[in-house]
């Protein structure tokens, strides 16, 4: 009887760069995880995404008027199948890396995509939900054109602290520890960039 074996994206062949992520150790029990070129058939997702998600515009109030969000977004809940094979497997095998840090698998996948520079993301941390109170995890794959997520401490005095991270294509990251509590994160408008879309694997509650 043979037994099919699959290997699961964090590992990699010698001729490739390590699959297993780097870790930063931030302050205030934060950290933020980098894997470069970590999805495999990135190009294939890429397109798939940009074809398949049913993208939508929103519009959020911001002070007195409504302002549109700078970016086209979709997040696939718990049971919606995600439009990439490869999507499937990442969120598997996220779950079981982290499992024994998380304790919990990752549930929902939220897309962004950045048609160009003017799209963007402003200061924020996920704290709505379980987020704004316990440890957790939010997983970035980023597919197409690079983009900077830039990250600060919450707390103004330690604002020396803050650092960015390119985002290429195929490249995951995560933060995790108290980093949606205790930091903050932004991808800021440039003056030039091409599209790229962000994937964002969450557990259950988290936003």
């Amino acid at each position: 009887m043979s037994v099919d074996f699959q290997s699961t994206l964090f590992d990699s062949p010698a001729s490739h760069p390590p699959a297993v992520p780097d870790r930063r150790v931030l302050s205030g029990g934060a950290w933020v995880d980098v894997a470069r070129n970590w999805l495999p058939d990135a190009d294939d997702v890429f397109a798939t995404l940009v074809r398949d998600v049913p993208w939508r515009a929103e519009r959020r109030a911001m002070y007195d008027r409504l302002v549109d969000v700078p970016r086209l977004i979709y997040t696939y809940m718990i049971g919606e199948e995600l439009p990439h094979p490869r999507l499937t497997a990442a969120r598997e095998d996220l779950s079981a890396h982290y499992a024994g840090e998380l304790g919990e698998p990752f549930r929902t996948a939220g897309c962004c995509y950045y048609r160009d520079g003017r799209d963007s993301v402003a200061w924020h941390g996920d704290t709505i939900g379980r987020g704004s109170i316990h440890d957790t995890m939010v997983a970035i794959v980023s597919l197409g054109d690079p983009r900077r997520l830039h990250l600060r401490p919450r707390d103004p005095e330690r604002r020396e602290e803050s650092f960015a991270v390119e985002m290429g294509h195929g490249d995951l990251v995560v933060m995790g520890g108290s980093c949606q509590r205790t930091w903050e994160h932004a991808v800021p408008k440039v003056a030039s960039a091409g599209p790229r879309i962000s994937v964002q694997f969450r557990p259950l509650n988290v936003f």
